[in-house]
């Protein structure tokens, strides 16, 4: 007797996701993003609606371990037809080399069963096994980044992009190291099943439904995309990549927004609860609090970037909002 789920009629039927475990997988790659879509399937069910069948399946079947040493209980790859695959997702592993070297087989149904599926998608150095397959030749991908230099000496054809979060090519996505796979997850998700239930995951698992590729995340970020249009998501998120400029006045960001300024100011605070001017404010002073906690940059430095133009003006505004100097914050919060 097997215990791979039946085929529901096409109408009713889950969507099923694949996830590929092997010997030392990455834990959190793997699930991570399955406890996005385990959270996508609640909120569709809660609508009427069907969400996602979870598979996790290994070559052998039974027992795998994790390289953290938890043992997961897996179905056998054979067990599973590739043609009632939506979405295959391949973990990574912090042995990603040991792993290649031994995942012959495994490399060979990737490359069979990408094919008749809908999507493939990797989760931080899993990409080393869709490069192995072939299925990242001559596009851009990512991976986790102290594996960049590792990933172009065994797969030079691929086009490794150092900043993106994920990336998309086709049918074939691929995400940056470890929690990137909740990030491409929910951007799967919001592809499936809209931006509603999107948000809802997000606010249920206390993520971001999308964080500005290679920029610090900012928990501001959660509010605007929860509250705010689609138009205002992407406005917020391009500020947050932006703020260095000193010309984010309300002309400006209208003008972006393509609204008159006036519409575009109600609408805003309506929307979100703040100005814009206040919204900008509060989003350089997330990125100057990230900066003064896990970089060495200088108080000018963390000001200029940050858009406060100096260190003055970044003073009064962590002291109206927290109370305390930059500094200050800076020697009781510092990581390091």
């Amino acid at each position: 007797m097997t215990n791979t789920p039946e085929i529901l009629p096409k109408r009713a039927r889950a969507r099923r996701v694949l996830f590929v475990a092997f010997p030392d997988v990455g834990l959190l790659d793997l699930t991570g993003a399955q406890t996005v879509f385990w959270a996508a399937t609640k909120a569709m069910e809660a609508r009427g609606l069907p969400g996602y069948e979870r598979i996790t399946a290994s070559p052998a079947g039974g027992l795998v371990r994790s390289a953290e040493g938890l043992e997961l209980q897996t179905v056998a790859l054979r067990q599973c037809r590739a043609s009632t695959v939506d979405t295959l997702v391949v973990p990574g592993s912090p042995h990603m080399d040991v792993v290649l070297d031994q995942s012959a087989p495994l490399v060979q149904w990737l490359r069979r069963a990408s094919a008749k599926t809908r999507r493939t998608a990797s989760v931080c150095s899993g990409a080393f096994l869709l490069a192995a397959a072939g299925l990242l030749d001559h596009k851009r991908a990512t991976t986790h980044w102290l594996m960049f230099d590792r990933m172009n000496e065994r797969f030079p054809t691929v086009e490794i992009d150092r900043d993106a979060i994920f990336v998309q090519q086709g049918a074939v996505w691929t995400s940056a190291g470890v929690t990137a796979g909740i990030d491409l997850a929910m951007a799967l998700v919001e592809a499936d099943c809209g931006h509603d239930v999107a948000m809802e995951v997000a606010r249920e698992l206390v993520v971001y439904l999308k964080r500005p590729g290679g920029q610090s995340q900012f928990s501001a970020l959660l509010r605007s995309q929860a509250e705010t249009s689609p138009a205002f998501e992407e406005l917020n998120l391009w500020i947050s990549a932006h703020l260095q400029r000193q010309d984010l006045t309300v002309e400006f960001l209208a003008e972006r927004a393509r609204m008159s300024p006036r519409n575009f100011a109600r609408q805003y605070k309506e929307k979100t609860g703040r100005t814009p001017a206040k919204a900008v404010e509060v989003f350089r002073l997330e990125a100057a609090k990230r900066l003064l906690e896990d970089s060495t940059r200088n108080i000018d430095q963390i000001a200029t970037q940050c858009g406060f133009g100096d260190e003055e003006r970044m003073r009064v505004t962590f002291q109206r909002h927290l109370g305390v100097a930059p500094r200050d914050y800076r020697r009781r919060f510092a990581r390091s």
